[in-house]
């Protein structure tokens, strides 16, 4: 996001954007862009249709075709195009829920996996390279947890009935770039090569972090 500051004031850039849309959904196209600071222009309707317009700031489209795309079965059209720079429209909500951080490099394993399931949702698939300092899940509470799951299975000489239990890893989430951008916190980054899109923290190291913290 690119930001002025224009005669003393923090600008950014504004977009008009035009949502056609079925009209039984229109409601909450509204409140998916008002939510990104977006502005209601006008609300025509076309048959069983509806023309919405807005202004948005330019950030505040990143993720948002998804997101209606998927409220919509996929009969959102959605168009945009620059008009100005406006101040600064404030703060927009991002995600609630911290992140699981990889705690070194390695591969991440079944057995890992599924035992830190319950703590959340993961990015990574077994058997994946991952590193330290890689956000490979979303936790299911509000902080970060940092986790091992590069750690394997410790064996024993002997088994005993039942010892073994079925690794059952639900699939993990993969997202596209523009869901990456929108997903990621301000101490995250998105990182993206030729096969694949990974996100990551800033600052690898969890000393680094705690020493270098970004609000």
């Amino acid at each position: 996001m690119l930001l002025l500051v224009i005669y003393g004031v923090k600008c950014e850039p504004v977009e008009e954007l035009t949502i056609d849309l079925p009209e039984n959904v229109s409601g909450r196209a509204v409140e998916f862009v008002t939510v990104r600071k977006g502005e209601m222009l006008s609300m025509e309707p076309k048959g069983e249709r509806m023309i919405i317009k807005f202004n948005i700031p330019s950030r505040g489209i990143i993720g948002l075709r998804n997101q209606l795309l998927t409220a919509t079965a996929g009969e959102a059209i959605m168009t945009h195009r620059f008009i100005e720079y406006q101040p600064y429209k404030g703060e927009i909500p991002g995600r609630i829920n911290g992140s699981l951080i990889c705690m070194e490099n390695g591969k991440a394993i079944p057995y890992s996996i599924n035992k830190l399931q319950e703590r959340g949702k993961f990015f990574v698939d077994p058997n994946e390279d991952v590193y330290e300092g890689q956000v490979v899940g979303e936790n299911s509470r509000g902080d970060d947890m940092v986790v091992n799951i590069t750690k394997t299975k410790q064996l024993t000489n002997f088994r005993s009935a039942g010892a073994d239990d079925k690794t059952r890893i639900v699939p993990a989430i993969k997202f596209t770039l523009e869901e990456a951008l929108e997903y990621i916190q301000k101490d995250e980054y998105v990182e993206v090569t030729p096969k694949s899109i990974r996100l990551r923290k800033i600052y690898l190291n969890e000393n680094d972090r705690k020493r270098f913290k970004i609000d």
